[in-house]
């Protein structure tokens, strides 16, 4: 055998085994495996993606594409409403809800929250056994760390995401596709399959951030519905391809980041290392890319001990790539403002906040957004790392300066939203859509989540 025939089998060998391993984690990790930290986390985000679906089912994306399947049957909950769909349909329109409003958590595929729990909810409701809640739990981590997984082997999400891929879409599909493989019962050779045909169904670019249209918004619907199918394919019997990973003509890592890819991230400290602890919970309803200039503005506003009418301009030094993802001076519809870090600094300087109501359409129509959207500067800093954080400046009518960056935004692991702000959060999602006292039910199960027999339950707290 010709030496170059013996390093491409070798190639194609280590992807193929990798794959494999990832398939038979799927199948073989257990409740008991899991810290109890990582639970406890776990539980966090389950409630948080929840509660950004109840409020995402009342926005404009979410009407228009439920509109779409108005009158088909199905069985299948849309959340927040009282319309039932096929489950293909329903995690697809779950997925989109969940993510419509910008408040999803991030950190995983990206919005992992938003791929993985619609697929697995809608998987829930086509399983003929009870889904307890460990093994929602169990389910929901491995979602995760699939499509995390992926975006590290694609070179993380600074390279994936800055050639033009949107990784909530490309490889959150991937995580949908795992998990509900694990619902559905799927064994390791039925998983495998299922990965592979992921693959096919992945996609989702960034030209949405040229001129704020709703695309974004479907990406992580049409993940969770692509994953969801991909599984129930496999369970079929149908077939998919085993080499995916692999350095091979058409292979995803060879098509999709030929220049970034890290093939051995798929699978190191597999089981070791947990993708959902790495993943932040959003206290503001942004791109998560603005969080930490956002926490850095407020901070330098008491360190200077001035009101907004006391600042004469801001200035921001950052990187090309959240330049390039959000540098964007327009706020004229709802995704495009949540893309704008002007924008984020202009609400909290006018509002003093940057939760949902300050991108409300008055809010954004205020006098004094406009009069701040042309005094905070942006200015991009070769020097500064594709993942830095940006360094926000303040300067005041009186001539005082002072800078900070802000390297562990608020909702990061290591500066976590207490229980408290994330029930605040919550209640003031659910609460667009259901009374109180719903509310109040569905998060009493949610956070006794492990001892319930039967996740079934939660559906009537659901619509």
């Amino acid at each position: 055998m010709k030496d170059q025939e013996i390093a491409a089998f070798g190639s194609a060998y280590d992807g193929v085994i990798r794959m494999e391993r990832l398939a038979q984690f799927c199948v073989d990790t257990r409740f008991e495996d899991l810290p109890p930290a990582l639970v406890a986390q776990t539980k966090r985000h389950i409630l948080d993606t929840f509660g950004v679906s109840l409020a995402g089912a009342g926005s404009d994306v979410a009407r228009q594409a439920r509109q779409v399947f108005e009158g088909e049957a199905g069985s299948t909950l849309v959340w927040g409403t009282d319309q039932r769909v096929g489950a293909a349909q329903a995690a697809m329109l779950n997925g989109i809800a969940a993510h419509a409003l910008e408040l999803d958590d991030t950190g995983g595929c990206d919005h992992s929250g938003a791929v993985v729990l619609p697929a697995v909810m809608a998987a829930v409701s086509m399983s003929e056994r009870p889904i307890s809640g460990r093994e929602l739990i169990t389910t929901v981590v491995i979602g995760y760390e699939i499509g995390r997984r992926v975006l590290e082997a694609c070179g993380s999400y600074s390279a994936h995401n800055g050639a033009g891929w949107h990784s909530t879409a490309t490889c959150g599909v991937f995580g949908a596709a795992a998990a509900s493989a694990r619902i559905l019962g799927l064994d390791a050779q039925q998983t495998l399959a299922a990965l592979g045909i992921a693959g096919s169904f992945s996609g989702g670019l960034w030209a949405f951030i040229h001129d704020g249209s709703q695309s974004k918004k479907l990406h992580s619907g049409r993940a969770a519905e692509g994953g969801l199918l991909a599984a129930r394919f496999a369970q079929q019997g149908i077939t998919g391809p085993t080499k995916l990973f692999d350095d091979v003509w058409g292979g995803f890592l060879k098509t999709l980041a030929a220049d970034t890819a890290v093939p051995e991230a798929l699978d190191a400290e597999l089981g070791h290392v947990w993708k959902l602890a790495r993943c932040s919970i959003k206290p503001y309803a942004a791109c998560r890319g603005t969080h930490s200039a956002i926490d850095a503005l407020g901070l330098l506003l008491d360190q200077l001990q001035v009101s907004a009418d006391q600042v004469e301009s801001v200035q921001v030094s950052l990187c090309g790539f959240l330049q390039d993802m959000c540098g964007g001076q327009d706020f004229s519809t709802l995704s495009a403002a949540q893309m704008s870090l002007r924008y984020a600094l202009a609400a909290r300087l006018v509002h003093g906040h940057c939760r949902l109501e300050a991108y409300d359409d008055e809010q954004r129509q205020h006098p004094r957004i406009a009069h701040w959207m042309s005094r905070i500067r942006l200015e991009v800093d070769p020097l500064l790392s594709e993942d830095g954080e940006p360094v926000v400046s303040v300067q005041t009518v009186d001539g005082r300066q002072a800078s900070l960056c802000v390297e562990v935004p608020l909702g990061a692991p290591g500066n976590p939203l207490s229980d408290g702000a994330l029930e605040e959060k919550f209640f003031s999602l659910a609460g667009r859509v259901m009374p109180r006292q719903r509310a109040e039910g569905l998060i009493e199960q949610l956070w006794m989540l492990e001892e319930l027999e039967s996740v079934w339950v939660l559906e009537r707290w659901l619509a």
